[in-house]
């Protein structure tokens, strides 16, 4: 609340309203849009951060040269990124209004109290010309209640109460309703049965959440064969524009001798039930304070210190996990077993898991006292799930019971996808009965700091759009749910839950951790391009052809517009033919995404989004220089399985709010064991963000050792990295560190646990014999216990960075 208090004061000193009207002129050299006719052109304006209407000229028939001469107006928040976009259209195209090309056009680059003229090129011949010009002028100060992080900004919002007064005859109306649209808000379309009553609002009544100053309007349609006396003869609807109307006063909107229509338009002064913000919420950072208490202790114990570390001087120390199905949930209880066996697993404050090693994180936080607790009662209980016979999951008792369970997950609000059933099957599979927890119920084995805090990661994506082109990083801990790259963040128990406007609008029921289990192992939504990335082929030639043209024109800023800061650039987009699209359809299409309500729907973004640091930091999507394309007010969000496109749960450790001092990169992928890494380190250089180097040799490649450490980097804010490889080097002659296998141990040592197909280990395995099981385990916990020394290392070197930082920061001259 004090941040947002800080941006309401910074409004005050500067008009936070424009007035902008557009002039289009003319438009030259048009060609024809088909082979029958010269266009019949018109241009359509859209502009949603200020309006969700478009405006439009009149269609000039058969001109290759049109003139419109017409003037429109738009308000506009200055906070805000304003683009508009400008669309060229053929009113007569065979199939509809054909979109011919599009300008995106960034109001940053505009003056205010001043005029300019603008002729934009809408070809790459730049003979095609659209002439236009701009104005934008101060408006009186009008208080709007902001609040942003420097890339979000929640807008002032109002409540539109409506009701139906049916006066004589309500017999007569009975079963006959009125709709109402409103383009924009949350609702979008609400009905009126008459004579129905709702619980919580007079009878016949209904109400709409809008943003107040982006030009609201509300259609009223009629019940068929009714038409109000204030509406023209042989219609049946209205539009009523909601800037004028009086706030808290009840009006009169439609009237006839048998009903009224009344609306009330008030203030909705509720406070964000979001966490709009980069830091980590005050129950993290409350973790991460407790939790150092067990980390000092470990680290002194382990280290064999002489004295207590200071709070200061205390790392922080993560481990996280790549995916791999059973066999990386099976891995991931060798090497936590590893590090409890070396007193440890204490050291740990985070671990970040996806796809299969979630599996084991919801079997551990189950338990409140995981890891204080002989890691060997849990990994007997995983070796009872994972060597049973799976098809007990497809009984008819069981068949019908995921019926049921869907039903209700349904009846609660959810938007049902294949992966609620498939989360289901693996609750089955790993569970002798229902899981009832929660992700929020993981709270009780953190809030003491007694375990590490679990940090699950999926991706958001976009239909039409490779997981190349469009992914952003979603990460879940017990306390919140939220973007890496927009510092957005809801409670752990709203997510899934309607939102808007960063209000909470309608709660729905919490998922049980079988849900999310299925969305953040969802093996079904790899699409075309997707294989040919991981698979390391070329996909440009697909990409080249499924993608539209998007041309940065070269005159952006010509002497009549000033250069402006925060401005982006004039861009010229062509749309695709039916075959390009066609094309893209196919090599874009994921089987299986699951669908959670966007808690992100209907925020802006910043005018200064394309500066902040941190949203720079995770800046890797084709739309985020798009900003109407990237806040398009979609419903729900796409989520899928992180390790269909780098298999790594690191990002949301490399927060710099999270301060991570060393990582223990725990590699259960399949095939190739340096391609994970590999494709994270690129990623990261790609990014800017901050990362130890990466040394190895074609030799390393071919005979990999079961640790590296790299603790070697450009920046000071890398983290140190501990590699650990799914390798099988000196467990094949040494069962435990220093101990010699005999002949007859020889094959206990001997594991194929790197081929990704028709092998006892390949990720589509998913039951696994006593023996194999044993085998997994006890080849994990070697690879940590053999290599303690570089572990130990790596603590003390991290140590030895946070006592000279604290120097530094104490004599910052020395």
């Amino acid at each position: 609340m004090h941040f947002a208090f800080l941006i309401i004061v910074l409004q005050a000193q500067v008009p936070s309203f424009y007035l902008l009207s557009v002039r289009i002129i003319r438009m030259r050299n048009l060609r024809k849009a088909d082979m029958f006719s010269q266009s019949d052109c018109y241009v359509n304006m859209r502009l949603p951060t200020a309006s969700f209407v478009d405006a439009r000229t009149k269609a000039i028939r058969n001109c290759h040269n049109p003139v419109w001469n017409e003037t429109f107006f738009f308000r506009i928040q200055a906070m805000v990124k304003n683009v508009l976009e400008l669309k060229v259209c053929d009113e007569d195209g065979l199939f509809g209004d054909d979109q011919l090309c599009t300008v995106l056009f960034d109001l940053a680059q505009l003056q205010p109290g001043e005029t300019a003229s603008r002729t934009f090129e809408l070809n790459e011949k730049k003979d095609k010309l659209l002439e236009v010009e701009f104005t934008l002028e101060y408006m009186p100060d009008i208080p709007e209640n902001l609040v942003t992080n420097g890339v979000l900004v929640s807008r002032q919002l109002s409540c539109l109460e409506i009701e139906v007064d049916v006066k004589q005859n309500r017999k007569k109306y009975k079963g006959q309703c009125f709709t109402f649209n409103m383009k924009g808000s949350n609702e979008e379309t609400q009905k009126i049965l008459l004579d129905s009553w709702a619980r919580h609002l007079p009878p016949n009544a209904t109400e709409f959440h809008y943003i107040k100053y982006c030009n609201p309007e509300i259609e009223v349609i009629f019940p068929e064969n009714e038409s109000c006396h204030c509406v023209s003869k042989g219609t049946d609807s209205l539009i009523l524009p909601l800037n004028k109307l009086p706030m808290e006063e009840k009006v009169e909107i439609a009237k006839d001798k048998t009903f009224d229509v009344l609306v009330t338009a008030t203030n909705c002064q509720k406070d964000l039930d979001m966490h709009l913000g980069f830091d980590l919420c005050p129950e993290e950072q409350d973790f991460i304070h407790k939790r150092k208490k067990y980390v000092a202790a470990a680290l002194k114990n382990a280290l064999q210190l002489e004295e207590d570390l200071q709070e200061d001087e205390i790392p922080i120390i993560a481990a996280m996990t790549t995916a791999g199905g059973v066999r990386s949930m099976t891995a991931m209880y060798g090497s936590l077993f590893g590090l409890q066996k070396l007193n440890l697993l204490d050291c740990i404050s985070y671990i970040a898991g996806l796809s299969g090693t979630t599996w084991t994180m919801i079997k551990l936080y189950n338990e409140a006292y995981w890891s204080q607790k002989d890691l060997e009662e849990q990994i007997n209980e995983a070796q009872k799930q994972i060597t049973k016979n799976k098809l007990c999951c497809f009984s008819g008792e069981n068949l019908k019971y995921y019926e049921k369970e869907i039903w209700q997950r349904h009846l609660e609000g959810h938007k049902l996808s294949f992966t609620d059933f498939w989360g289901l099957l693996l609750e089955s599979m790993f569970n002798d009965k229902s899981n009832p927890h929660k992700l929020s119920d993981q709270r009780q084995a953190v809030n003491l700091g007694q375990n590490p805090l679990p940090i699950y990661l999926a991706l958001n994506v976009r239909d039409k759009y490779s997981t190349l082109d469009f992914k952003e990083w979603v990460e879940f801990t017990p306390y919140e749910v939220g973007f890496l790259k927009y510092g957005a963040f809801i409670n752990a128990e709203d997510f899934g839950s309607e939102f808007f406007m960063g209000r909470l609008m309608k709660k729905i029921p919490e998922s049980r951790l079988c849900y999310l289990q299925g969305m953040w192992s969802n093996i079904f939504s790899q699409s075309v391009l997707d294989a040919l990335y991981l698979a390391d082929c070329p996909e440009d030639f697909w990409r080249r052809w499924a993608k539209d043209r998007i041309i940065d024109t070269e005159r952006d800023t010509p002497p009549s517009l000033p250069k402006r800061p925060y401005a982006q650039p004039t861009r010229l987009f062509i749309p695709g033919g039916t075959l390009s699209e066609m094309l893209r359809d196919v090599v874009t299409c994921r089987p299986v995404v699951s669908h959670f309500h966007d808690f992100t729907r209907g925020l802006q973004l910043n005018n200064k989004y394309l500066k902040n640091d941190t949203f720079c930091m995770w800046k890797d999507t084709v739309l985020d220089s798009s900003p109407n394309e990237l806040r398009d007010g979609e419903e729900y969000l796409q989520l899928i399985d992180t390790a269909f496109f780098i298999n790594t749960s690191c990002p949301p450790l490399l927060r710099p709010e999270r301060k991570v001092d060393v990582i223990l990169h725990l590699n259960y992928s399949g095939g190739s064991q340096t391609l994970p890494l590999d494709l994270s380190v690129k990623y990261y250089a790609e990014q800017g963000i901050p990362f130890p180097k990466i040394k190895l040799t074609e030799k390393d490649k071919e005979h990999l050792k079961e640790c590296y450490l790299f603790d070697q980097a450009e920046s000071p804010k890398a983290p140190i990295l501990l590699y650990f490889p799914l390798v099988c080097d000196t467990f094949r002659k040494f069962k435990a560190p220093g101990v010699e296998r005999s002949p007859s141990e020889m094959a206990d040592g001997q594991l194929d646990v790197t081929s990704t197909v028709f092998s006892t280990y390949a990720t589509g395995i998913l039951q696994y014999s006593e023996k194999n099981f044993n085998k997994m385990i006890n080849l994990t916990s070697y690879n940590i216990l053999n290599n303690e020394h570089l572990i130990l290392q790596a603590l003390r070197t991290a140590i030895e960075r946070k006592k000279q930082q604290k120097k530094q920061h104490l004599f910052p001259s020395c």
